[in-house]
């Protein structure tokens, strides 16, 4: 048996003694109420505490660039870009050709 599956028994067989053992002070003590207050809180709390640090994610979260900045920037990137080869093929020979010649001497 590997590490995982270890692992897998011992969360089931805690898992079973924990329900034995609510459903025994449930039904069989009297501790029913409080129990069932108890239970009944700690998932009403859990759930709105939850739900309270997404809103709160939401709140502080600063919203994303319009899209329409975003085309703007890759556009300005891509005339930037294009410039910059107009500029190395105009200057004379590119620097693949440079390399070129060199590894033919």
């Amino acid at each position: 048996m590997n590490k995982d599956q270890g692992i897998g028994w011992s969360i089931a067989i805690v898992s079973v003694i924990v329900i034995i053992i609510y459903a025994w002070l449930v039904f069989a003590t009297n501790y029913a109420i409080l129990l069932l207050k108890l239970t009944g809180f700690i998932a009403v709390a859990g759930v709105f505490g939850i739900l309270a640090w997404i809103g709160y994610t939401l709140a502080t979260t600063p919203p994303p660039k319009p899209i329409e900045e975003i085309e703007k920037e890759l556009e300005d990137e891509l005339k930037k870009l294009e410039e910059e080869m107009k500029e190395e093929g105009e200057s004379g020979e590119s620097k693949e050709e440079a390399g070129e010649q060199e590894g033919k001497e």
